[in-house]
């Protein structure tokens, strides 16, 4: 009886090898499931990023405004019959530009 009982143990857990640890199995599948949420997380910061650049790009194809904007900000660009004042800082006083 003892060995019937060991043989119906080492047959279960024969069956089960494949469940945990085969191909396809629990481990493997935890495993896939990890690497498939970080990619959907990186599609989502890829997503945001190219529906960022998508509106970028309608809103200047769109209108001047956008493109004067841009011109004015990245460039440094002005407008006909525009005056452009730059103003520096003052520098600061120190105990060394002090006489005394």
């Amino acid at each position: 009886m003892k060995i019937l009982s060991f043989i119906f143990l080492l047959l279960i857990a024969v069956l089960q090898y494949p469940i945990w640890l085969g191909k396809g199995g629990w481990v493997q599948v935890r495993a896939l499931q990890q690497e498939i949420d970080k990619q959907q997380t990186a599609n989502m910061l890829l997503k945001a990023r190219n529906d960022a650049l998508a509106a970028e790009a309608a809103d200047l194809k769109s209108g001047l405004d956008a493109v004067e904007e841009r011109a004015r900000a990245e460039l440094g660009m002005v407008k006909k019959d525009e005056i452009f004042f730059q103003f520096q800082a003052v520098p600061s006083a120190t105990s060394s530009n002090i006489s005394r």
